[in-house]
Parts: C-alpha cells; structure tokens; sequence
C-alpha cells in the first residue's frame, strides 16, 4: 500500500489529494491538509476520479467506426489515418476545410496545454473553436482591452476582502471559477467572521446566495444595467478614488450618465434604492471585490459586464489593492508562454463573426459544416469536448457531425458528440500521468505551486494526450510533405519535448526561480505567499497604464440602451442555466456516486408562473424556444425569480450510439437544445446561454389529459 500526493484536475480550484493505492488500485481518495491552498478541502468530484480511472466504458485503446461498430485499432495504425487523412482533405479542399474544436477539460491537462497548441498551430485552419466562446472569453476580451494581456485578469483577494460583490456566479457549487479558491465556503463565512459582507445579484437563489448577506434577484440578461448604474452611482456620490495610472474617468463618466438607478431598475427589476445602496457600501468598504462569472458572460452584453465589473473595481480603488482584486504571480509565467490575445483579425466564412486570439465563435460551427463553398469544414478534430451538449442548437450541430468526410475525437469516451467519428484516439487518465496546473495558478486567491508525479503506472498500451499530439505531428507533417517548413520544423522540435522538460524551464526563468527537482521534494505543494500589489510594473499596456474608456465598448453602450430599455421584455419566460457540485459540465453523469440520490434535473419556475399557465408542481411539461422544444419534469420553487425558469447544463444522454453505461439512465434533457445561435454577445462572440425566451406548456396525454 502507498499513499500518493497529487491534486484534482476536475475543476479550477485544483484541491490537494491524498490518494491511497494497493495492489495497483485507488482504494481510497482524500483531502491533503498539507496543500498550502486547498488545506485538506475537496469536494464529491475529487472521490469520483477513482470511478473514471476503472470505468468500463472508458476506452483505453484507439477505435475505429465502421459497418459493424466499433473496432479496436493499433496506436501506430490509427495515428497514421488520422494524420493521412487529415493532410488528404487539406490538399482536396484547402487549409480551412479542417476545423478543430477543443473543449473545457484540455486546460486541466498538463500535456494538452503543452503540446495541443503547437499540433492544432500546425494544421494552418482558421475554423478553430473552443469552450472560450461558451464561457469565459468576455473576461479574457476586457482583461486585453485594459491591463494589455487577455490572462491578466484580476482575482478577488477573498481571504482579506471586506465586500464581495457577486454577479451570475455560484461559487459554492463551482468551487470558484476564474477566481482559483478551494474550501470557498470556508473563506466565504470568514468574510462575515471578519464583519464583512456578501452579496449576491441572481435570478436563481443558488446556493451561494442562501448563505450570503443579501440576495436580490436580477432579470437574466440585465446585469450590463445594473451594473453601469453602480459606475454612475459611484460618480454621483463622488467617490472615485482610482489609481494615478489609470486614464479615461471623464470619458467613462459621460458614458454612464444617463444609467440612473431608477432607469436601470426598470430594466432589471432590481430596486433603485438597492442599486443606489449596494454602490454606497462597496464604496464605502475598507475593500471591496466585484467578482462576476459565466451568468454574466454568457449573454447578450457579457463583454459590457465583465469591462464594468474592472471599471467599478478600479474607480473605487479596490483594483490591485489587498481585500480588492489583484493579479496572481504564479511560479511558470502564464503570461509569458500565451499571446496577448487579439480580436477581429478575421471573421467567420457564413455570418462573419470575430476571432479572438486565433478562435472563431462556437456558436457557427455547424454553419462552417453545413454551408457550401470555399473554407467549408469537410473534417473536425474534437479534443476533450462535446460540443453537441455545450454549444447552442446542439440537435443542428448533431445533424451537422453526420455531413462530415471525416472526424477524429481525443476523447476517452463514446458519447453524443465523439459517436460520430471515425476514429477516436483515447488519451490517459489524470492518475496514469503527472501533473501541473499552467493555467490556474494564474487565476489562484493566494501563489502557491506544486508538481505531482503519476499515481499509477501508465500501461502498455496507453498513450498519454501529448504523445498523441506528438505522434500526429510527425504523421501529419510528412503526409501534408511539409517537412522543410522552418515552422514545422521548429514545432516538430517543441513536441519532442516532454510536459516535465517544459515545465522545469517554465519554473526556473519564473519570478521565484524554481525547478522541478525543488517541487519534488515538497509535493504537498509550496507556499509562495499571499497576492502582493503588481500594478503598473506588470501592466502589459502602452506606456504601463489603463485606459477605461476603451472606444469598443463605449460605442457599445447605445446598444445596451436599446436592448434593455427601448425594448424591454414581453411575456415570454426567460430561461438560464444552473450548476451543481455533483456535475462538471457533460462528462461526470456516468459516475454513479455522483449521479445517486435527489434528481437535479428539472425545470425550476415560480410558483407564481405556474397557475397562468395551467401547470402543477410535479408535472411532465414541454419547453420550447426558437430553436427547440424539449420535455422535462416541472418543480415550483421560489428559489427562482418570477418569469425566470432553469435547467442544468450538461444532461441529456439519450442519443443513440451513446456508450455510457451509467449516464445514458439519468433522466434530464441538454439545454443546448434550446439555447439559439443566433443570440450572441455582437462584441466578443461568447454565445447567449442565458436569458433565452421559452414557453412551457403541459404535456398532454394522447387521452386528453395531462401529466
């Protein structure tokens, strides 16, 4: 029996994890309170990763579609199809024809991080796609906008924060997202301890906002007027205390002008007096944090959102101040390794939307498929995702996949999306392999770092993903003959070296002047300290300062009046997603200690919305939008706003062909098969998930009745 350290890699809060192994098997999982950020915290997830390592419907060796089913195939075999045939539909089509989707999972993996890149940077396609469109790209957009880095993004200092301010976030079942925090139900009651304050703006009472201060609900797709009435609130009272470094207070003033308290609750259902009081006490706070998260991005204005949350934060003086929201300094500079992000470079074939950082909005990948002519997809790599379960019309994307001449999924599983390859190339799980978190550091409430080695031996047969990615280049640049490239040449060099190599160099030219060989002997993790002040040094900008008032987002703003004012919302339910602990977007439900005891997913309506409709608690009832209509079990709670309903993100596993043993008999439908491409943030590209118009309507039996 030994026990091992490493950490989680399911979610961003990466929890330290004691793992027991005997007879070459985890027997048992637990908290590591030698973590020096987590201190022993972890949720369900982390148990269940034993449940991935032996399940049964994980494939562990490449598999090929054919007329039969599904065929096992050699790794040498399957990596040079898919590198062959890659290169075939290139040269028939052209360098655009072969599209690339990478989903969440790819930046909890150390190999993929360090070796995808350079693979996918090879095939020269500009139909990129990735989960950044369905969730956080707003913030990656302001982040560039002002401090001049798309990953410069501001944390909130929780552990000494006095005032936190939360948007369309439910860290409590998120564990943090974009704000790196384990055990935040711990450092949330330790705000109040401390005789600070939480609150929380959401049109679903979630679980965060039932222990928090205050909890107003918010009319999904409103938060842009919300919060542009604080701005002009904190203008009105003359509290501005912004930094010597930051330019544009006049500019951004003037824009805000008209975003009175009164004209924004209109618009949001939130009291003028809240708004005018909320804005007072976060000035008023010794800190504050404004902290908004995937509510806020993923809908019509979520760049407006997430620009005003850094505007409010820096005008009240909370911006690179401890208690406010600082920028982590992690051991492997992130910032260093990644570009600093670019927008509208090019645009999308069919409705001509904007790239940011070389990526085209998944919202228009079944368009890219679908749509004849020059640059259309004739073959897609899929990387750890699913997109038929995360991007809007999922059912249109599915009918697209089966158009496709060819596709390649790295991916353990056979599921709604990877059904439709030819070949799917399985990569190793989290134990077989060793890790560092590149990115989440970055995002982390306190600088810490640690490196894990592997918990099991990697069999035989198995390929980890960065051989994988390392393997197909090789294949790839001698079937597409382009060999003598300088830059295939020079990518060919980078995926010779190994994820261990690439971080050893990463930690010893870092800010702490570290290396793998000092990590090693401390893999409980190493403290680095608290978050420090780093602003204007750090500051990626022209001449080191911040300009609020970037002329993208001002020349937004009629915009927003005009959505949110000159036409406001009829009769229709607005529809938003919801989060639990026990899932992790589309590939934790085949976990069966996960997916036991109390359903999770039904719709969720005010009581008060029910007898209008002529609808009971409990009842079978159908959802229908401009794209869709789904069937789904009905509760009434007044945990949810009036006109608002929700379903959970990530179910709906019924599709034929899905191998997922556990998954396929847990009830619930996708709610991407609701959700409307069409309905986008025009700035960023992030697609609307949130705030779609539905009715619900009973389900009526074929005897008259209803159930």
């Amino acid at each position: 029996m030994t026990v091992n350290r490493t950490s989680c890699n399911l979610c961003e809060a990466m929890c330290g994890l004691l793992v027991t192994v005997e007879d070459g098997r985890v027997t048992e999982i637990r908290g590591d309170k030698s973590d020096p950020l987590s201190k022993g915290h972890i949720c369900p997830k982390a148990v269940a990763l034993r449940d991935l390592q032996e399940d049964p419907d994980r494939l562990q060796r490449p598999v090929r579609r054919t007329a039969d089913g599904w065929v096992e195939m050699s790794w040498p075999d399957a990596i040079d199809l898919v590198g062959t045939r890659l290169a075939e539909v290139q040269r028939e089509h052209g360098k655009d024809a072969v599209g690339v989707y990478q989903g969440n999972p790819n930046v909890h993996s150390l190999g993929a991080l360090t070796h995808m890149p350079a693979f996918v940077g090879m095939l020269s396609t500009r139909n990129r796609f990735s989960a950044t469109s369905l969730d956080q790209l707003p913030h990656m957009l302001a982040a560039r906008l002002l401090y001049g880095h798309q990953y410069m993004i501001p944390v909130p200092d929780v552990d000494r924060t006095s005032y936190l301010l939360i948007l369309g976030a439910n860290p409590l079942a998120s564990n943090g997202s974009i704000m790196t925090a384990p055990g935040i139900g711990r450092r949330l009651r330790s705000i109040r301890a401390r005789g600070g304050r939480v609150v929380v703006i959401d049109p679903r009472r979630t679980e965060t906002a039932a222990v928090a201060d205050e909890h107003y609900f918010i009319r999904p797709g409103t938060d842009a007027a919300f919060l542009l009435a604080l701005i002009h609130q904190v203008f009105a009272d003359d509290n501005v205390t912004a930094a010597g470094y930051i330019d544009g207070l006049d500019a951004v003033r003037n824009a805000v002008q008209e975003w009175s308290p009164e004209r924004a609750a209109a618009a949001t259902g939130v009291d003028a007096e809240v708004i005018r009081q909320v804005a007072k006490d976060f000035a008023a706070a010794g800190s504050a944090a404004c902290y908004g998260r995937i509510g806020v991005s993923t809908q019509r204005f979520g760049a407006v959102c997430q620009w005003a949350i850094q505007v409010l934060n820096a005008l009240t003086g909370n911006l690179d101040r401890p208690g406010g929201t600082m920028i982590p300094r992690p051991a492997v500079d992130t910032l260093r390794g990644a570009g600093p992000g670019h927008l509208g470079r090019y645009r999308s074939r069919v409705r001509g939307l904007p790239e940011f950082g070389g990526e085209l909005p998944s919202a228009t990948i079944a368009d890219e498929i679908l749509t004849p002519g020059k640059g259309r997809i004739h073959a897609l790599m899929t990387i750890a995702g699913n997109p038929v379960l995360s991007t809007p019309n999922g059912n249109r994307l599915d009918d697209a996949l089966r158009t496709l001449d060819f596709m390649v999924a790295i991916d353990p599983y056979i599921n709604e999306t990877t059904r439709h390859a030819d070949v799917i190339l399985p990569p190793t799980p989290l134990f077989e392999r060793a890790h560092y978190d590149l990115l989440f550091h970055q995002l982390a409430v306190r600088n810490t770092t640690r490196w894990n080695e592997p918990v099991l031996p990697k069999p035989a047969h198995a390929r980890h993903d960065w051989e994988i990615f390392r393997d197909l280049g090789r294949v790839y640049a001698r079937r597409a003959k382009r060999r003598t490239s300088l830059r295939i040449m020079m990518t060919l060099g980078a995926l010779r070296l190994t994820p261990r190599r690439i971080v050893d160099l990463g930690l010893r030219i870092g800010p702490y002047r570290l290396s793998l060989r000092q990590l090693s002997k401390q893999p409980g993790g190493v403290d680095l300290g608290a978050l420090e002040p780093a602003l204007p040094k750090r500051l990626r900008t022209r001449a080191r300062r911040i300009d609020l008032a970037p002329d993208l987002i001002l020349d937004e703003l009629p915009q927003v009046r005009s959505q949110l004012i000159d036409r406001r919302a009829g009769q229709d339910l607005l529809l938003v997603g919801r989060r639990h602990l026990h899932d992790n977007n589309s590939w934790m439900h085949n976990s069966a200690r996960l997916v036991k005891g109390r359903a999770r997913h039904q719709l969720l309506m005010n009581p008060g919305d029910l007898t209008p409709r002529g609808l009971k608690d409990g009842q079978r009832v159908r959802v229908s939008s401009s794209v869709g209509t789904v069937e789904v079990d009905l509760v009434a709670t007044a945990d949810i706003m009036p006109g608002v309903v929700s379903l959970p993100h990530g179910f709906g596993h019924t599709r034929p062909g899905v191998r997922l043993g556990v998954a396929t008999t847990v009830p619930g439908v996708s709610v991407n098969d609701l959700t409307d491409p069409g309905l986008f943030d025009e700035l960023a590209g992030t697609a609307a998930l949130n705030g779609i118009p539905v009715a619900v309507t009973a389900v009526i039996q074929p005897e008259g009745g209803t159930r």
